[in-house]
């Protein structure tokens, strides 16, 4: 059976939005109809590197593109609210880059106006549509590990020094937690269903007044915890475990999961393998597609309170370090 197509458009087209929009056409039922950036000529450029349509020099012009159903937004942290809302009011359906916001009380106007125009909207969380990860919340439904009582989650590259680069700009959202943390931080979340009772953090602000790194301890009821680290100038391993009373899972770089292992203790270990050839965010943007099929308007995979809840959690480390941002 032929999927019914969906009509896609990504607005900003800078690094993150390439990699979606390159692993988009092979989306099954995706048309790709139109880019949007700062400038006609990057426009032209993506358009033409990923095989769209149509090209717009503005975001205004884009929104008035009548054939888009849905847009990525890939654009920088402090312009996703304004520019997820400037899509819903358009009639657009979204998936917006992680970060989702800033902040929390952004995520909650945003689910609130999805809401009253009855609109599909939803947290680019990609990596939880990989295979790997996907085994992986199938072992955990079955128990197999038992009663989860440690989740262990990393995520940190050497972004280099370059104070006016994104990652190290306050002006521009930049910083560990927003945009290495949120994996972790989302990893966790996933894992245990709720957010920590409570949270003991450290990070060490770097010159440009944002968190260059930091470590997070989460406990949950019943002494569950979960240790988390990231960081944009400290390269780290990226692996993920998760360990309960009868095993563990481990998934090796589990952003980019390409492999899962389950070890029930006393049992012979289980190893998945996916051996795709591109790099997953693919699935992410069928998994959208599904639900605009459907008539959903959220993703049960990354539910909208999920997305508000986490942003909360954020924005109680941040408070811990007294970091906030010139849009807050």
């Amino acid at each position: 059976m032929t999927l019914k197509t969906i009509k896609w458009g990504i607005m900003g087209c800078g690094g993150i939005s390439g990699k979606f929009a390159k692993d988009l056409k092979l989306a099954e039922g995706a048309e790709l109809t139109a880019v949007a950036a700062r400038s006609q000529e990057k426009a032209d450029k993506f358009a033409e590197q990923y095989g769209f349509a149509r090209a717009y020099g503005s975001y205004e012009a884009f929104l008035q593109d009548s054939d888009v159903q849905i847009i990525y937004v890939g654009t920088i942290h402090p312009k996703h609210k304004e520019q997820v809302l400037a899509c819903l009011n358009a009639g657009n359906a979204v998936i917006c880059e992680k970060p989702f916001t800033i902040n929390a009380a952004e995520a909650e106007e945003i689910v609130r106006v999805a809401g009253e125009k009855k609109l599909f909207v939803m947290e680019a969380m990609w990596s939880r549509f990989l295979p790997p990860l996907v085994q992986t919340r199938e072992w955990l439904k079955q128990g197999l590990i038992g009663d989860v009582q440690l989740v262990k989650a990393d995520f940190g590259f050497d972004a280099g020094w370059n104070p006016e680069g994104r990652l190290l700009n306050k002006e521009q959202g930049g910083g560990a937690l927003l945009d290495a943390g949120i994996y972790p931080v989302s990893f966790a979340s996933m894992i245990y269903g709720e957010q920590p009772r409570s949270i003991m953090s450290s990070a060490h602000i770097g010159e440009t007044g944002v968190d260059e790194r930091f470590s997070l301890l989460f406990e949950y009821e019943g002494g569950r915890t979960a240790a988390l680290n990231g960081a944009v100038r400290l390269s780290l391993r990226n692996d993920a475990y998760v360990y309960g009373t009868k095993g563990y899972i481990h998934i090796p770089n589990f952003l980019f999961a390409k492999e899962a292992s389950l070890q029930v203790y006393g049992e012979e270990p289980v190893h998945v393998q996916d051996d795709r050839q591109f790099a997953g965010y693919k699935y992410e943007a069928e998994a959208a597609m599904a639900c605009l099929r459907a008539g959903a308007l959220e993703n049960d995979v990354i539910s909208l309170s999920e997305t508000v809840s986490i942003m909360e959690t954020m924005d109680r480390i941040r408070h811990q370090w007294g970091l906030s941002y010139p849009t807050e």
